[in-house]
């Protein structure tokens, strides 16, 4: 048995006790898992709202979690932190409707260039289908990154959602299946990216990096790196339509 399912083992029997300690051994993971939300969102969100978020998360996590099932603690918890973080953005979303409809006909117009071209639509071809300027294409690019957090949890699924099936319990073997379809259907539409686009979403998901960090190692500013992610998730929710529809 490993150390981390040693300590579950030991602690989480259900007892008050047991839970404290849990929480206590990984209160790090929920800062840090805040932190790393807080590099995307405005001023207006408080990082000590989002950590007692991640801690009821965190408290959920200790209760559900099942050893048996084999995901290590850290894993599982780490879902159920990130997801009750998400739904307390959530529950005060303040991006205006007219946001909403712009990242949608973002989407719209990238997924008819592209069936037009037949390569990757660019910034100028994206904003004069709308009728925008460049500078005001990039400002929607980067309210929408500021306003609203573009992450997995909006793209279409051919399930009900990314995180269905691990929100509440460990997946059980027919959730299992359907969570890896989504992520090799994810993988295929992440493949299909620009270069710089794909670099970003490595940086940024992969290592971990927030968008100063990511800027300097491709060498553009803070606000150049939020237009391109905010870019690559819409693309990429374009794309998984595609696959999708090309798929059914």
């Amino acid at each position: 048995m490993s150390s981390n399912l040693a300590v579950y083992t030991e602690t989480a029997r259900g007892t008050e006790q047991g839970q404290d300690e849990i929480v206590m051994q990984h209160a790090s993971l929920v800062k840090r898992i805040a932190y790393h939300l807080m590099s995307r969102l405005p001023s207006c969100v408080q990082v000590e709202d989002l950590i007692q978020a991640g801690m009821i998360g965190l408290l959920e996590a200790s209760k559900n979690y099942d050893p048996d099932q084999g995901a290590s603690f850290e894993t599982y918890a780490g879902i159920r932190i990130r997801g009750s973080m998400l739904d307390e953005i959530r529950k005060g979303d303040w991006a205006p409707r007219s946001l909403h409809r712009k990242v949608r006909e973002i989407s719209q117009a990238i997924r008819e260039i592209e069936g037009e071209q037949g390569r990757d639509a660019r910034d100028a071809e994206v904003a004069a289908r709308l009728e925008l300027s460049l500078n005001e294409y990039h400002q929607v690019l980067q309210d929408a990154n500021s306003h609203h957090i573009l992450s997995f949890e909006d793209l279409p699924s051919k399930d009900s959602g990314m995180t269905d099936g691990l929100s509440g319990k460990i997946a059980g073997p027919l959730e299992s299946l359907m969570e890896d379809d989504t992520r090799s259907l994810l993988a295929r539409a992440i493949d299909t990216l620009p270069e710089r686009e794909r670099l970003v979403m490595a940086l940024y998901y992969d290592e971990e990096l927030n968008l100063r960090e990511t800027g300097e190692v491709l060498g553009v500013s803070e606000s150049r790196v939020c237009q391109i992610h905010s870019q690559a998730m819409i693309r990429l929710r374009a794309r998984v339509a595609q696959i999708i529809e090309g798929d059914a």
